[in-house]
């Protein structure tokens, strides 16, 4: 089993809760992890035995440095935010495509065959009836889908050409606790209900998602990590969910009920409409079985949330990211 592991991107929501698990497992004699603390704070990982390296993936030499002596890599860092990418494409794209370039390039050049890349599933598909499986055909609405069905291509070529044992995770809409930073559906939905502000929903609210709890998808990380599988997989609950149930949710869990209020924008361009995955090739080939029912780890993300010292900060000073770790 693999001694060392390079988790880029590992300040974040996913990364964090992610060597919360690994270390509990106790898989690994040392965890590093590469993050510029963009939209991550190192603190999420003081609890936990880890070496920090602090860096930027579209700087090669800061990538090249920490793949020093690293036997598998976990690839989380990139550019998430749909909307900002069709606004600034060429930013989205030298983080995540420019970005995980070199991380390939490095883990060549050190020899590293093994790697993990975080990939999305229905912004590479874009608008079409769901669920969505690994043998759609690629048809992105958004620059953001675009760079990741790029970095899916590039990851084939490097299976192919060098060897490289590359399992690509397309993870549905994933929420729970450590996301004090995210901007995702859930997550911003209770940041405003507990700051009194109303929650905002681009569309009638009976747009789809997949949403997956933070848990359930670092325990199919983690069996992928440990097996051999090359290739494309969904990572989701396979349940379709609409905005409105989880406002309803949401409603609840906070016991806000009528003093919730909610308000409905127009559609955003480059959005899908509705969307939920086909988890079969996962569940048959990487043993991935997600447990957590919605309810149950909404509950979950918002005793997070409302045991938060710091959540009630104005929204207007929220930290805005302005590069990707």
């Amino acid at each position: 089993m693999f001694k060392r592991i390079l988790i880029t991107g590992g300040c974040g929501f996913i990364g964090s809760n992610l060597i919360k698990a690994l270390t509990n497992l106790d898989l690994y004699d040392e965890i590093l992890v590469l993050d510029n603390e963009t939209t991550g704070d190192i603190a999420s990982l003081s609890a936990f035995p880890h070496r920090f390296i602090r860096g930027d993936v579209r700087d090669l030499q800061a990538v090249d440095e920490a793949m020093i002596g690293v036997d598998a890599v976990v690839h989380l860092a990139a550019d998430t935010r749909v909307i900002n990418s069709i606004e600034n494409p060429m930013y989205n794209f030298e983080v995540n495509v420019q970005g995980t370039m070199n991380i390939l390039e490095a883990m060549r050049k050190h020899n590293i065959n093994r790697l993990i890349n975080a990939s999305t599933g229905g912004a590479i598909i874009g608008d079409t009836d769901p669920p969505v499986h690994e043998l759609m055909p690629v048809n992105p609405a958004s620059a953001y889908g675009a760079s990741k069905a790029a970095v899916e291509a590039y990851c084939s070529a490097y299976i192919q050409s060098y060897g490289l044992a590359i399992t690509s995770l397309r993870f549905s809409n994933v929420y729970g606790p450590l996301s004090l930073h995210k901007g995702s559906v859930i997550a911003a939905f209770i940041k405003k209900i507990l700051k009194g502000e109303p929650c905002e929903i681009y569309g009638d609210g009976s747009q789809t998602r997949d949403f997956i709890f933070v848990g359930d998808l670092c325990q199919g990380i983690i069996n992928a990590l440990q097996g051999e599988q090359s290739g494309v997989f969904q990572l989701g609950s396979g349940v379709p969910t609409s905005v409105n149930e989880i406002i309803s949710l949401l409603k609840a869990i906070s016991g806000r009920n009528d003093a919730l209020e909610v308000i409905y924008h127009s559609f955003r361009v480059g959005e899908v409409r509705h969307n939920f995955t086909d988890i079969s090739k996962a569940r048959r080939s990487l043993a991935f079985a997600p447990e957590t029912k919605l309810w149950q780890g909404i509950k979950i993300t918002w005793d997070y949330f409302n045991n938060s010292d710091n959540i009630l900060v104005p929204s207007q000073n929220q930290r805005v990211p302005q590069n990707a770790g």
